[in-house]
């Protein structure tokens, strides 16, 4: 397994890292027992980062984290947790708590929904705007100073955001959404990352699914039915988009989802490509991207087949788009 830094102060971790969330019933149904089983495949492969949240099933994905961490190495895993959003019986949400006793009281829960002494990379999923950044993060650094968090990231925040929680304690990353459907973040955000030797964890790497040749219309029963990307006429528009990068894929006789990994990982060694999956056989074909080699007339094909800012629709729903603090 290919190995890359993690920000100049954080860890060195595999060159792809596995994202648990649709393990949690996010984009349906999920089996615990194949779920698990890839958990263990991808750390026989050398993957290290598993990425989870507190809130992904209401708890449920950090104890299947956890069960599948039973009788492993400690080491060999990088747990990245995001922690936060609050939810609402019946489903739903209720924004976001980032006050210091709550980052101690949701730390506390996902150790023991872990079944671990420690957690590698600890983030709120989104900034709360009630709180200060600095106040935060500053709770976050004395759990790091207490030996319950070894490194601190941020998730989907702006570049002011940035600056003012690298003032309070290094932060190794920041994990946002990145990909050739959404690449906003090469205007600002990640040149301000590089500045401050801050890695990039890339989630929505595959945009849910729209990138990975499987998708089709119609085809969706959960929560993307809402996302604009995948409605209407903006989806006819995005699958339009994949045909053309089909193409590209074929000749280098690769998938629709291999070419958009390898595209990933040749934006830099500072990018860590999360990939969402929850079954084996699409680990394997994931993973199967780092063998591919991309030359400067492939990337050239990649981007004439997909331009900077040709997507269709907002990456979330108005609600949720409100919520995030790197897109204002």
């Amino acid at each position: 397994m290919q190995k890359r830094g993690l920000g100049t102060n954080g860890p060195r971790v595999s060159a792809v890292g596995l994202g648990c969330m649709g393990m949690s019933g996010v984009y349906g149904s999920a089996d615990d027992d194949e779920s698990v089983a890839t958990i263990h495949a991808a750390l026989d492969a050398g993957v290290t980062v598993l990425d989870t949240g507190d809130f992904y099933g209401m708890g449920h994905n950090e104890l299947l984290v956890g069960r599948a961490l039973k009788g492993r190495h400690r080491e060999d895993a990088v747990i990245s947790v995001k922690f936060g959003m609050l939810g609402r019986p019946g489903g739903g949400w209720g924004g976001f708590d980032g006050r210091p006793a709550a980052v101690r009281n949701f730390v506390a829960y996902s150790l023991n929904r872990l079944g671990v002494d420690y957690i590698d990379i600890y983030r709120p999923a989104r900034l709360d705007p009630a709180v200060p950044v600095e106040e935060t993060i500053g709770a976050i650094s004395e759990l790091v100073d207490a030996g319950y968090i070894r490194h601190i990231g941020l998730s989907e925040v702006g570049v002011e955001t940035i600056r003012r929680a690298q003032a309070v304690h290094p932060i190794v990353d920041l994990q946002i959404e990145y990909s050739l459907l959404s690449r906003a973040i090469e205007d600002e955000i990640l040149p301000t990352c590089r500045e401050l030797g801050i890695g990039i964890t890339a989630y929505g790497v595959l945009s849910r699914g729209l990138l990975s040749g499987q998708y089709s219309a119609g085809s969706s029963g959960d929560f993307r039915a809402h996302s604009p990307r995948f409605q209407g006429e903006n989806l006819d528009h995005n699958l339009r988009l994949v045909d053309e990068l089909r193409v590209v894929a074929q000749a280098k006789e690769a998938t629709v989802a291999q070419i958009a990994i390898a595209w990933a990982l040749h934006r830099g060694d500072d990018i860590v490509p999360v990939i969402g999956t929850r079954r084996r056989i699409r680990l394997a074909e994931s993973l199967a991207a780092l063998d591919i080699s991309l030359d400067a007339n492939d990337l050239e094909r990649i981007e004439k087949a997909i331009p900077a800012g040709a997507a269709a629709g907002d990456r979330y729903p108005t609600a949720s788009m409100a919520m995030l603090d790197s897109e204002k």
